[in-house]
């Protein structure tokens, strides 16, 4: 299969299934002509790359076991879980350094609001 249908198949860009080959996910064969053919199993391999990416896994992370987990389940893919359970990690630091802005954001627009409020209190008293 050329690299418009596969795109059109998967909802992959070209440029997306081009940037997968240059990161070693995707190996379709070259012809003499430079056009690539893809396998059918092709269509797997994109599916599952973009699972992982929403995720939020790097193309270097998949790379890491993605050959695995396309012949096993993750489950016998020992190096799966550590990426996993760091990516987790990651999300929890943002988490908490978004909690942390969300706070102060909330702490300031209180402050403004009281100081408003204060000087509209002193404008209708002094009035």
């Amino acid at each position: 299969m050329k690299i418009g249908e596969l795109s059109t198949r998967t909802g992959a860009s070209i440029r997306s299934l081009r940037y997968y080959e240059e990161q070693g996910l995707l190996a379709p064969v070259r012809h003499n002509n430079g056009y690539r053919d893809y396998s059918p199993f092709a269509e797997e391999q994109v599916r599952t790359i973009q699972l992982y990416i929403g995720l939020g896994l790097s193309t270097e992370q998949i790379a890491d076991f993605l050959h695995c987990v396309l012949k096993n389940k993750e489950a016998f893919c020992q190096e799966i879980l550590p990426v996993y359970q760091q990516k987790l990690a990651e999300i929890d630091d943002q988490i908490y350094v978004l909690q942390t802005i969300k706070s102060n954001l909330k702490e300031r627009i209180q402050s403004i609001l009281d100081e408003q409020s204060a000087n509209h209190k002193e404008k209708v008293e002094n009035e």
